[in-house]
């Protein structure tokens, strides 16, 4: 539309606030009237011409068929449009002719708001229009709202018509009246500074998202195409990008071809100024669903060519956990098949930590890609940096990066500058996904750096204070269709450079070293077995408060035992619960104590470095006394009075006999010769055919994250063993891992100072303070 024109209509509707509601709203508060009422207006507006045809057709169902709910589709016939009003009132009849008397103000206009249609009902509600209206009555000014916006010297109709001079006032279309609309979210968004951007991403970066998801594939683009935003706000992304593609005045102009738009919206308030968008322009208004996107699966069954979203990032989605690991199982969206280090497929959780949930809005997109399409679909995603790297492997975080690089969905990621965001400095990240990749781009994954291509703004938008140029957007999309490795020139420009899909992906290894434990029986070692474990403090200090009581008269402590733990903060499980506060607990204690008490006695206090010739000798002690010990009580015993010493002999976990067939599956699982077997943690034991195992020492273990591009026990030769002699590979403890690090690639070192110049300049400082301090003084 004309620009002089457009910009005349939101002078003007924004004036309204200035000239109406001064002093009855607080300026922050001014939205919450224009923008229903605009939406009215030109809803209102829209109707006129067919507004007897709709009556006419009222008339005959209520009156002639005597119908009890409406037909809407006969009624949506005769206005021309999916919404329609059976009301007798108009906003020009309901200014002409009703008086300024406050009941019946509202009465009439109470009337006017129930004639519309079932879809502006849900509008009217979502914005709480009929709050306002009833304090706009009361404060006397609903009249003065009205006669403004039926005003003869603007056009908010699709007609031309002429103002009180009779000069032309062009006819407003769907497409300049959704231009008006976006331009007043914006405005009130910018004015208001608490709200700035919640709902609201900037016009240029979404022309940026637009023309990397459509200039690759425009010259095939479908004649019928679906664009699907699941967390799309007051829609801006949506409408900007079906006007993208069929501007008269863009870049492509597909005037011909048919777009019709999706989104999900939790917040009432955007759900409504979508929702209302979507009608003044045309589109279908039950395409756009209220509610949350993860906690139900909205458009389940259909597919999308073009998804376009900037989801709530480092928000918590633990209030709808329930709803996507749910009785019947994880929500398929958040599940996908990833192949174990052994190339077994099974199906794993893709979800992140429950403190954000951003990543789950790209698996929904992932979940709605056109799978027979021929250009497939693609995918637009703004996310913060957590989403390139947060969660180690095998976490829900890497689970999703690995299965969209695995399947080879990731074309690029663009880093952009900081301070672009109304609602936040961070830096954010536009990641592009295509289910068709193109030939020279399959396999590869391109990084963008282009952080330091901005231009300030005169003033800051809220965090907002600069943003892209058109030469910025066209310098990106320039990289990005050319597949180019850029290297940046000095501290500013872009900078980009092509991967492998596997450059991106890593083996997280166990690195183990060998147990070796010092035993020795002592009084002080043993007393820890009255206490189970996890219940020692609580029950040490039960024992010290009420003594052999807690043996004999335990039920009458049980108030102050629990006291005890609430006002330390120590929270226990049911079973713990029961294990403190009942005689069975403290006396399954008490025997094992009087177990080891017999033991220590049998043995000694002999100090064993040796751990293997210590259990086997508490093993013919305990068969000697006839004590009935389980494997677990056993376990305590021996973990009460033994320590990790650097000095003492490796444990031995079992003994294994490796012969013929055995042998051979146990060197194909591993991929390594006979005499590569101690690399692994297979120790040949003198015997033939005999290997050893031994127990590892959890706080010694050491993870090590190689890259998918090396060979695991080539890179455990070069970079561990030289280092630590007896450590082996834990091989099936490996798990993939996938991260993508920005710095990594594109961090350049910066060289420090020289210590000269740093003390020059300390001088020239102080010798500028001293001459500051003396002037404020006086002294000079």
């Amino acid at each position: 539309m004309n620009t002089a024109v457009h910009n005349k209509l939101v002078s003007f509707i924004w004036s309204i606030a200035d000239d109406c509601l001064r002093d009855i709203y607080v300026r922050g508060k001014y939205r919450d009237v224009i923008l229903p009422m605009v939406v009215l207006r030109r809803l209102d507006a829209l109707l006129e011409d067919t507004k007897e045809a709709v009556l006419e057709e009222a008339y005959f169902q209520k009156e002639v068929m005597k119908l009890v709910d409406w037909d809407e589709h006969a009624l949506q016939h005769a206005s021309g449009y999916v919404f329609y009003n059976t009301s007798t009132w108009t906003l020009q009849r309901f200014y002409e002719r009703t008086s300024n008397n406050p009941q019946l103000l509202l009465a009439n206009f109470e009337e006017y708001l129930l004639g519309f249609s079932q879809n502006v009902q849900e509008i009217i509600e979502k914005f709480n229009l009929r709050a306002q209206i009833r304090h706009m009555v009361n404060k006397d000014v609903l009249l003065a709202v009205v006669e403004k916006f039926i005003s003869p010297g603007i056009n908010l109709t699709n007609q031309d018509k002429l103002d009180p001079e009779g000069n032309k006032l062009p006819a407003l279309t769907n497409l300049g009246m959704g231009y008006v609309f976006e331009e007043l979210i914006r405005k009130f968004n910018e004015e208001n500074n608490e709200e700035a951007g919640e709902h609201f991403t900037p016009r240029e970066v979404i022309d940026l998202m637009s023309r990397l998801v459509f200039l690759p594939i425009k010259e095939a683009l479908p004649k019928v195409m679906t664009i699907y935003d699941p967390a799309c706000g007051s829609g801006g992304m949506l409408t900007e990008a079906q006007n993208f593609v069929k501007d008269e005045e863009g870049e492509i102009r597909c005037t011909d071809h048919d777009v019709y738009l999706f989104g999900k919206e939790i917040n009432d308030e955007t759900y409504a100024i979508c929702k209302s968008d979507m009608m003044i322009k045309g589109n279908d208004p039950a395409n756009i669903r209220s509610g949350s996107t993860l906690s139900t699966d909205e458009f389940a069954g259909l597919q999308f060519d073009f998804m376009l979203s900037n989801p709530p990032y480092g928000k918590s989605w633990s209030s709808e956990k329930k709803y996507i690991d749910g009785v019947d199982g994880t929500d398929v969206r958040f599940l996908v098949p990833l192949k174990d280090y052994w190339g077994k497929e099974e199906i794993v959780a893709a979800t992140p930590r429950s403190s954000d949930g951003q990543l789950l809005f790209l698996m929904e997109m992932l979940s709605k890609m056109k799978t027979e399409s021929p250009t497939g679909s693609r995918i637009a995603s703004v996310h913060n940096g957590s989403s390139l790297f947060t969660g180690d492997a095998g976490s829900g975080e890497s689970n999703i990066r690995r299965y969209l690089i695995e399947q080879d969905y990731l074309e690029a990621i663009i880093q952009l500058p900081n301070n672009l965001f109304y609602n936040t400095g961070i830096t954010t990240y536009i990641w592009l996904l295509s289910n068709r990749k193109s030939a020279e781009r399959a396999g590869k994954v391109q990084l963008i750096d282009a952080s330091q291509l901005y231009q300030k703004l005169r003033k800051n938008l809220g965090d907002k204070n600069c943003e892209l140029s058109q030469a910025h957007i066209g310098e990106i999309l320039s990289v990005y269709q050319e597949l180019a490795t850029v290297e940046r020139q000095g501290e500013e420009g872009i900078a980009a450079q092509v991967f492998e899909n596997q450059d991106f992906g890593y083996y997280k290894v166990n690195i183990e070293r060998p147990q070796r434990l010092r035993a020795k029986f002592s009084a002080e070692a043993i007393e820890s077995l009255l206490y189970q474990r996890g219940l020692e403090a609580p029950m040490r200090w039960a024992y010290a408060e009420f003594g052999e009581d807690v043996y004999q008269q335990l039920g009458q402590h049980k108030k102050a035992l629990l006291a005890y733990c609430e006002a330390e903060g120590i929270s226990l499980s049911a079973k713990q619960k029961t294990a403190l506060t009942t005689a069975k607990g403290w006396e399954k204690g008490q025997a094992l104590y009087a177990a080891a008490q017999q033991l220590m006695q049998a043995i000694g206090e002999q100090v064993y470095f040796d751990f293997n010739q210590f259990v086997a000798a508490l093993a013919k002690q305990i068969k000697a006394l006839g004590l009935k010990l389980s494997a677990t009580e056993k376990k305590a015993i021996y973990s009460a009075v033994s320590t990790y010493d650097a000095k003492a002999e490796k444990v031995i976990k079992r003994r294994l006999k490796l012969s013929g067939q055995k042998l051979t599956n146990l060197l194909a699982h591993l991929g390594c010769t006979l005499e590569q077997l101690p690399d692994f943690g297979y120790y040949p034991s003198g015997k033939a055919g005999e290997y050893l195992e031994y127990e590892s020492e959890s706080s010694l273990r050491d993870s090590e994250n190689i890259p998918l591009k090396e060979e695991i026990h080539s890179y455990f030769l070069e970079e561990v063993r030289p280092h630590i002699a007896e450590a082996w590979i834990n091989l099936d403890s490996v798990k993939l891992g996938y991260e993508i690090s920005f710095n990594k690639y594109f961090y350049r070192h910066q060289p420090l100072r020289s210590l000269e110049e740093v003390s020059q300049e300390i001088r020239t400082l102080e010798a500028e303070s001293d001459g500051l301090i003396a002037e404020i003084l006086k002294l000079v």
